[in-house]
């Protein structure tokens, strides 16, 4: 009888492909991602360590630093589930990606189905049916040290989080995180927002020419730039610094009578070419993807997000089109580099091909794992048109099945002139110089691998194809100006970083793992850190609060240095080279107890923190303050004044004269309405946090316990309008209309969604806010007559449709709200962002929109107050046997 096999991998749509790859004698079952990790709230620690003052964190930073690890409510389901599967089975082959992250799964699998039966982990790298028989054939151990430095970063990311965000929380405010690598990420984009802020536009001239060869020349007319004054050069935007300096005196510096002078002087003057130089072109092509520059390409060329990518590639690879899509290598098999130029031959011709294959290196320190690049999966790549993907899957593997070609392609090959010009300016013996130019060109004689593949640039720089072509001319051929004409130009601060350049950023210092940086990015927009302004990554005004507070009391956390050691030790630890124990008491504890103060001391001798001035940043001299506040970041003046600061005002744009514009409207304006005969106090109309309401001035002796009535104004008001009787109705609300035929009484009133009617617990919406004051009681009871319906009116058809959102599998569409417009997977809201245009958005955008949404979680729910119950005395019941004996939490062997 042939025996039975269990094969345990992460998703569903991974199990479904395996399982058609083997036979009747495997079973194929997905965990569903992790199917344990640390406990999320108090609720979920064990009864047996409550108590314990390391318990909150869920890892006893006093016993070795071990972890306790619970299985969440949603994944009980499925463990009981692959226990009884593997009840009737003769081996387990755990077959989860072979990363760190994969590893550990494998580890937490064993830990909680504690298999009696042999256990092998089954690791491939593409989903195809050899790679799963050849995977099969071969399983290996499980590797430990894989599983230690996964479970190490868990580890030092909880300690970070759970010991930092409290003292955010009382310094800045409630609720918000810290993260280990998330908090150095912020800090890059604050740090560049602070260039900006910093930055002294400096402003200077030159020339536009264009240069005429005659008729006889192709082209006649090119471009060519003035490059020197009698062998001064002429300052370029390059020259100066970001204080608006020169950063040379060796230079000349246009203003704009000067370069208008000059050019009415080319227009007259005679110019000869005085030197042309041509060089070979050859560049050679890309490498194949890896992680990041998949992420960096597909944000430049399709428009992706970090996080849209990384859901794209992962469904790609689980349906065996590409290769596994989170590794640091460039090199590629011998099967896929035969595929490669195979098919190059195939669609470009031999001489697309270089004679021998090309092999890449990693430059990448510490690649992990043994992966190969992102490619094509198979040992024949499938064409994109032949593939049946559609939209976005499409795109990406379009795009990863052309850079796979061109990295086997041969070089392209062109050629490079640079010709200099010189010209003698006419006019008076005073202004009577001479004038160099320079124009430069490129031709390309042999495209190469620019015939499959062109990468994308994050400036507006030149592409690898670009190509400006010159006439041929020779040494002292004569030439004449065609049109000169100044140009003004003011140099610019440094670009934001989007997140393709942010990407890079975090790889070029070595923080943080490719695979992180797509949630690294969500984390910090959901968490308002920071905001997207087109595809610009721009800081708010409570990122560079949280920022300051990191680098003046754990600066060494938010180090990008310290960071990237941090990384170097996870990477010795994963190689078998460094022991898991010892960094993260060096984390924790500091090393030696001297090298540097551990976490552990930094949250706990912190000082004293002034928490207004750490959320309190100056406009200059002016005298007015940027300041946090609980409800959002506003404006303050010497004088008192106060305004709020629009959210989507991006913090280098909140200048002297814009702060004194929200001035000229403060917050606290208020206009006298009058005095209420009733009560004999004074009415006034403000403008508030929420919008215009009228509130009553209480008497300076009122009771502390009396309150102030209040009440918002309709849309239909303003405060400069609105009058003491209307004032007094709002503030009368809600309105009795009258009681119901079983005497339960029905208000009228206004809500946060708008006017209603209640009985009881139930509520009625109705159509508008002037109904709240004319409604009778008689029209309220027919409202009730009728049957209640979910939500204000029949479900409108959706503005737009999306497609189906890549984690929930849900169809996104695009809704109009009374917020206004939103997109929904139907579990998710999330409102469109001012710069989000409901008729332009992408797929990509509104995906990400939910993901976003989704990692804030749910709004907090208010305690229901506790209601007083009747006492019952409960029927006596027997005492129930003794449990067993609770195992501690299972433990590698200390390192």
């Amino acid at each position: 009888m042939a025996s039975k096999r269990l094969v345990i991998v992460e998703s569903p749509t991974k199990a479904t492909k395996i399982a058609g790859y083997l036979g009747r004698d495997y079973i194929v079952e997905s965990s569903r991602g992790h199917v344990r990790d640390l406990p999320t709230s108090a609720a979920e620690v064990p009864a047996k360590y409550k108590g314990e003052k390391w318990a909150r964190t869920g890892v006893n930073v006093d016993d070795d630093f071990q972890p306790i690890y619970v299985v969440s409510p949603d994944k009980k389901a499925t463990i009981k589930d692959l226990k009884s599967k593997l009840a009737g089975v003769d081996e387990l082959l755990l077959a989860t990606d072979g990363d760190r992250e994969g590893e550990a799964i494998a580890w937490h699998l064993m830990q909680e189905l504690k298999p009696k039966v042999p256990v092998k982990r089954m690791v491939f790298h593409e989903i195809t049916k050899p790679a799963i028989l050849e995977a099969v054939e071969n399983p290996r151990d499980l590797d430990v040290a894989l599983v230690d430095a996964q479970e190490t970063r868990r580890i030092l990311d909880r300690l970070y989080g759970y010991e930092v965000s409290p003292v955010l929380w009382k310094k800045v405010m409630p609720r918000l995180s810290a993260g280990r690598v998330q908090s150095v990420a912020t800090r890059l984009v604050v740090d560049r927002e602070r260039e900006r802020i910093a930055f002294v536009p400096a402003g200077y001239w030159d020339l536009d020419v264009i240069l005429d060869a005659g008729a006889d020349a192709d082209p006649r007319n090119f471009p060519a730039r003035l490059v020197d004054l009698d062998g001064t050069r002429i300052a370029q935007g390059r020259d100066f610094d970001s204080k608006g300096q020169a950063r040379s005196q060796d230079l000349l510096v246009l203003d704009e009578a000067s370069a208008r002078r000059i050019a009415e002087l080319l227009a007259e003057a005679k110019l000869g070419v005085t030197s042309v130089e041509s060089k070979p072109y050859t560049r050679r092509p890309y490498e194949p993807f890896r992680t990041t520059t998949m992420q960096q390409e597909a944000g430049r060329k399709l428009g992706f997000s970090a996080q849209r990518a990384m859901s794209v590639a992962q469904e790609l690879y689980e349906k065996g089109f590409i290769t596994y899509m989170r590794t640091d290598s460039i090199s590629l098999s011998g099967q896929a580099i035969n595929a490669a130029r195979q098919q190059v031959r195939d669609l470009f011709g031999e001489r697309f091909l270089p004679e021998k294959p090309r092999v890449y290196t990693s430059k990448v320190k510490s690649a992990q794992e043994a992966h190969e690049a992102i490619r094509p999966a198979g040992d024949t790549f499938q064409h994109p048109d032949q593939t049946g993907l559609t939209g976005d899957t499409f795109r990406l593997y379009q795009l990863i099945w052309r850079r796979t070609l061109a990295s086997q392609m041969a070089d392209a090959r062109g050629e490079s002139v640079t010709i200099r010009i010189d010209a003698l300016l006419a006019g008076s013996a005073d202004d009577a110089k001479e004038a160099g130019l320079v124009a430069s060109g490129r031709t390309i004689t042999f495209p190469g691998f620019l015939k499959a593949y062109v990468q994308g640039t994050d400036d507006d720089s030149a592409t690898d194809d670009a190509q400006t072509r010159l006439p041929i001319l020779e040494k002292g051929q004569d030439l004449a100006v065609a049109k000169a004409e100044p140009a003004g130009h003011e140099t610019r601060p440094p670009a934001r970083y989007t997140e393709p350049s942010l990407v890079a950023k975090l790889e070029e210092l070595e923080i943080g793992r490719p695979s992180t940086y797509a949630s690294i990015i969500r984390t910090i927009t959901a968490r308002d850190y920071v905001f997207k302004k087109g595809s610009a990554l721009v800081p708010t005004w409570l990122a560079f609060a949280v920022t300051r507070l990191l680098e003046e009391h754990f600066s060494e956390l938010v180090d990008y240095d310290f960071t990237a050691q941090l990384e170097d030790q996870l990477d010795e630890i994963a190689a078998g080279r460094a022991k898991r124990l010892q960094v993260l008491s060096d984390f924790y504890r500091g090393p030696d107890g001297d090298a540097h103060q551990g976490l552990e001391t930094l949250v706990t001798e912190l000082g004293d923190i002034d928490a207004r001035a750490l959320s309190t940043f100056p406009l200059g001299d002016s005298g007015i303050d940027v300041r946090v506040g609980r409800y959002g970041t506003y404006v303050e003046a010497s004088d008192g004044r106060r305004a709020n600061v629009p959210e989507d005002t991006p913090p280098d744009e909140l200048t002297v004269a814009l702060a004194e514009e929200l001035l000229s409207r403060p917050l606290d304006e208020e206009r006298q309405l009058g005095t209420d005969e009733a009560s004999g106090n004074l009415i006034v109309a403000k403008n508030g946090r929420f919008g215009p309401y009228v509130t009553e001035v209480l008497p300076e002796d009122a009771p502390k316990s009396a309150k102030a009535r209040t009440g918002s104004l309709f849309k239909s008001m303003s405060i400069d309008s609105i009058d003491l009787e209307a004032a007094l109705k709002l503030m009368s609300l809600p309105r009795v209309v009258g009681t119901d035929p079983d005497g339960v009484e029905i208000t009228a009133q206004n809500g946060r969604y708008g006017p209603y009617l209640k009985r009881g617990t139930d509520s009625r919406s109705l159509t508008s806010e002037e109904q709240i004051f004319d409604i009778t009681l008689d029209e309220a009871l027919a409202i009730y007559a009728q049957p209640k319906t979910r939500g204000r009116a029949a479900t409108a058809a959706p503005l737009k449709e999306f497609g189906n959102d890549p984690v929930s599998g849900k169809p996104v569409v695009l809704k109009s709200g009374r917020f206004g417009p939103y997109v929904t997977d139907g579990e998710t809201n999330a409102t469109l962002r001012r710069d989000d245009s409901p008729e332009e958005i992408s797929n990509e955008r509104a995906f990400e929109l939910i993901a976003e949404k989704r990692a804030k979680g749910p709004a907090p729910k208010r305690k229901p107050a506790a209601r007083k119950t009747t006492t019952r005395k409960a029927p006596a019941k027997k005492a129930p046997a003794k449990a067993p004996a609770k195992k501690a939490p299972a433990k590698k062997a200390s390192s």
